[in-house]
This record gives C-alpha cells, structure tokens and sequence, in this order.
C-alpha cells in the first residue's frame, strides 16, 4: 500500500520508477505475505529465484503477475500501472488513442491494456442496495434519425431494443449504484435484476413503465409519472439514476465514440467503478482496481 497519498503522474513515476517495485507493490496487494499458488490453493509455495515461485503439488513455477491481467504481456508494469493510474484518474475514460500517445504504444496495445484493465471494473458492479432505490432503464447506441437511410432501423422508437442495447440501474441514494446490460426491458427482465440487487426492505422508485408493475408486489414501490409531465413527487424521482445516465453517455459517444454490445457492459462497469468510487482517493482506486487483477480475460476472448 503506498506510504502517502499519490496525487499526480509524477507521484506515481516517483512510487514506483523500477519494474521491481512494482512486483513488490503487486505482491503485497495480490498475497499480503501468503503466497499462493494459483495453480492449486492448498499447495505448499516454494520460493525461487528472480521473483518466481513453485507449487509443490503441481510442480509449475509461477510469479506475480501469473493469471492476471499482467500475464502473457510484454510491457513492462510501470507502463501498466500508468495505464490504470490513468484511466481510474480521468473522469470522462481515456480512449486507445490517447492512451497510446501517452505511454508510447501502439494504439492497439493501448485497446488491450484498457480492455484488459476494464475487466476488472466490475468488482465495484456488485452491490445490495436498500435504504430508498431508484432503479431505471437507458439505451446505448447512435440515434436512428442520425443515420444513413439504409442503416435505419425500422419501428425502433420509445422503449425498443432493435438498434440498441438496454442497460438497467439502481441506485441508493448518497450510496452505491449498480447497472447490468439486459437483453430487453420486460417485467421479467426487470425484476429480476431489482431483485438480485436491492434489499425488500428498501423504498424503491420507479417511472411508470409496466416493465416495472411485477416489484410492487415485492417493495414499497412508489411511481413519479413522466408521461404526465412529472418528473419529481415530494420524494419520489428518479433524477440521481438519470443524471448517471447523462455520465455515462456523455462519456462513450465522446471519448469512445462507439462500443459493441459484446463489450458494452465493461465500458457499463468502468463509470459504475467511477461514481461508486467518487469519494474515494485516487490511491485508493488504485488499489481497489488492482484488488481485482486475477479477473484476466485473453485477447482471443476480447475479438472472438
């Protein structure tokens, strides 16, 4: 953990100018002086030479950075922790682009660093909520009146998902917000994930969409009624879910520009990361990210 607060790029050159201290910082993170072999959690670990470790009961030797997002790279890690440095510092994100200029790679070396390091967003896209929740639904992708003729979707206005993906939020209010890509905005659907993320003691409010009618049966569920032109009721809204929204496409259509669905719910995880560590030091972020270097996902992954 660092001994101070890191404020800037310099701080970070300055904590850790050599690829060792960046194994020790890992290290620490990672094991807190129990080693562990990732190859069977039950194994005695051997200590070798130049930073390497054996498992006993498997005999394979391994290191630091083994099963994570640091495995099978080549750049060396003061790169990688300028990377996350970066783009857990920027409120907006950092595109491929950019972040290659900055570090001195190729763009797509940049595209995979930040693919690989959005991975590992999702560990603050977990949270139960209760207290009062709002919970709303959004859509990602271009608007169909700004394309071209033969790419417009047919029939795809108000809550259809022909030509683009639905995302799903809740959030307590002053606390933590969850949001997960869904494969439509049905009752089911919604539920479902209502359910799996907040509490039945919680106050929830919602918009009037039917999607919505199957949770009042299960929560003190409360409805502000946008098509009548209401958008607060004493203190029902769902202004704080609406207002992550504006976030979150404010920052894909202007620094990503564009985002598939295959790989939509990373970006989703990276601004979720954001708010819910808005309090937080960027040291801390830091860290927290690097808490959760063993979710490792391989390039054939990212473009099969």
């Amino acid at each position: 953990m660092f001994n101070k607060e890191i404020k800037s790029v310099l701080d970070l050159v300055k904590a850790f100018p050599t690829e060792q201290s960046c194994i020790d910082h890992l290290t620490e993170i990672r094991w807190n002086d129990s080693v562990v072999s990732p190859f069977d959690s039950t194994s005695k670990v051997y200590v070798c030479k130049g930073n390497k470790y054996q498992c006993k009961n498997t005999g394979k030797y391994f290191n630091v950075k083994t099963n994570t997002i640091f495995d099978n790279t080549k750049l060396e890690l003061q790169k990688w922790f300028l990377a996350i440095w970066i783009v857990t510092s920027h409120k907006k994100g950092i595109s491929s682009l950019q972040l290659g200029r900055d570090l001195d790679i190729t763009q797509k070396s940049a595209w995979f660093m930040l693919q690989r390091i959005r991975k590992c967003f999702g560990i603050e896209n977990d949270n139960e909520l209760d207290n009062e929740v709002e919970a709303d639904e959004t859509y990602v992708g271009g608007k169909n009146k700004n394309r071209h003729n033969h790419k417009k979707a047919i029939a795809s206005q108000g809550r259809s998902a022909k030509d683009k993906t639905p995302v799903v939020g809740t959030v307590e209010r002053n606390g933590k917000l969850n949001a997960n890509v869904v494969e439509n905005v049905g009752s089911a659907t919604l539920t479902r994930e209502i359910v799996a993320n907040v509490k039945q003691s919680a106050s929830l409010y919602t918009d009037e969409w039917l999607g919505y009618k199957g949770v009042s049966k299960i929560y003190d569920h409360s409805i502000v009624r946008h098509n009548q032109g209401q958008y607060v009721n004493g203190r029902i809204h769902t202004n704080t879910i609406e207002g992550f929204w504006s976030l979150l496409k404010r920052g894909i259509f202007g620094i990503y520009h564009f985002t598939s669905k295959k790989h939509l719910q990373m970006y989703v995880d990276e601004f979720v990361f954001r708010y819910n560590t808005r309090t937080s030091t960027s040291s801390n972020r830091f860290d927290l990210l690097l808490s959760n270097m063993e979710n490792r996902i391989t390039y054939k992954e990212l473009i099969g």
